[in-house]
């Protein structure tokens, strides 16, 4: 099953990882190992609660304007 992560700098160092599909999210020191545990927390998620495929799911990005 192919998901998606969505990877985040952590104030604190490392990287905080979500996956949107399922809502789940992990963190890790680096990219590997945010996507790793990302991986694991989310297979557990699945064993509890079956995820229907609807189809891959799109990434995109846009821009909001910034008020200082």
């Amino acid at each position: 099953m192919l998901l998606t992560a969505v990877l985040i700098p952590a104030k604190e160092g490392g990287f905080v990882a979500y996956n949107p599909e399922t809502g789940t999210t992990s963190q890790g020191e680096s990219v590997p190992e945010a996507i790793g545990n990302l991986r694991e927390a989310t297979e557990l998620y699945l064993e509890e609660f079956p995820l229907e495929q609807t189809g891959q799911a799109l990434l995109t990005t846009f821009e909001v304007a910034a008020h200082a």
